[in-house]
């Protein structure tokens, strides 16, 4: 198999079309397109639909739940077959989940997790959101050896579960390697400006020689990082090593120009498995598991990440 025929299968997987599905009628609540994975997010899945000939109803959230529970209860009272959610934080479904569960349409968590009864929701199809800040742990441990290591942390939205899981990860990443030390950590809500607004404050309140890490809870706020380290004279990626989360177009970018280090990968692909999961339980009631784990990958300037920018260009991130 070639390289470019793995990494379609692995980002872009499309999944056989079920003869029942041009029949659906499925909304899909996203948070909203604060980075380039969720961007690409919304795009697989509005491919996916219309490769199955489902009718997709798609709302954006703009990042705020109560536009999310709006949007759910409006496909309730539209009598969609089933609802897909990219929910903002982990908190606060209960209600709306319990209304979905009485109309009898089976909801599907895409990319994040919910603090909710199992029972009210389908199945979540996630990443091991633990397991990506892991590994930005140990790779930083492995990078760093026994040298001391300060480092600068950007969190993603408070209250969601990448942020809490990718952060829980990371710290027992380090675990035990007393050499490396968090200074610093903060919020910069998934986004690229917020991302470099957060990294200038911590380059002010440290000095830039005083920071030797960082890790960031997604590719976008690094992106926007790296700008604020480059303005402050100094260079991303030697002064400051810098390992996040997702492997959008960008971050290979960089590592491909030594300004990033290290980026684990999300897969956008979340609704290929989540409409297999959707198709097979409406048309015989076959119930998935909790929960349906998508592949991670590390990716460092070993990579080829010039090669995998150019391919994740053409399919579309």
């Amino acid at each position: 198999m070639t390289f470019k025929t793995t990494l379609l299968a692995s980002t872009l997987a499309i999944a056989p079309i079920a003869a029942m599905a041009a029949d659906l009628t499925i909304g899909f609540s996203q948070i909203g397109s604060e980075s380039g994975w969720r961007a690409a997010e919304t795009t697989v899945t509005k491919q996916e639909a219309e490769k199955r000939g489902i009718d997709l109803k798609f709302a954006d959230a703009q990042q705020k739940q109560e536009n999310q529970i709006k949007a759910i209860r409006s496909f309730i009272a539209q009598g969609v077959d089933a609802i897909l959610v990219a929910p903002v934080v982990a908190t606060g479904w209960d209600e709306v989940l319990e209304e979905a569960k009485d109309a009898d349409i089976p909801v599907v968590l895409l990319d994040r997790t919910v603090d909710a009864d199992k029972s009210l929701y389908l199945t979540a199809v996630t990443s091991d959101l633990v397991h990506e800040g892991r590994v930005a742990g140990e790779w930083l441990v492995s990078e760093m050896g026994d040298q001391d290591c300060r480092i600068v942390e950007l969190q993603g939205t408070t209250g969601s579960s990448p942020a809490i899981d990718r952060k829980k990860g990371f710290e027992e990443g380090i675990a035990g390697h007393d050499n490396l030390q968090i200074v610093r950590s903060q919020t910069g809500d998934f986004t690229r400006a917020q991302g470099k607004v957060v990294m200038e404050s911590f380059l002010k309140a440290e000095g830039g020689e005083n920071i030797c890490a960082l890790y960031a809870h997604n590719d976008d706020m690094a992106v926007g990082a790296i700008q604020a380290i480059k303005e402050a004279g100094l260079k991303p990626g030697e002064d400051i090593k810098i390992v996040a989360i997702d492997a959008v177009p960008d971050a290979h970018k960089a590592i491909a120009e030594g300004e990033m280090n290290a980026t684990i990968e999300l897969t956008p692909n979340m609704a290929g498995p989540a409409l297999d999961a959707l198709e097979a339980y409406l048309a015989s009631g076959t119930e998935p598991e909790k929960w349906i784990q998508t592949e991670s990958k590390l990716f460092t300037s070993e990579d080829d990440n010039q090669a995998i920018y150019d391919m994740k260009k053409d399919l579309g991130y």
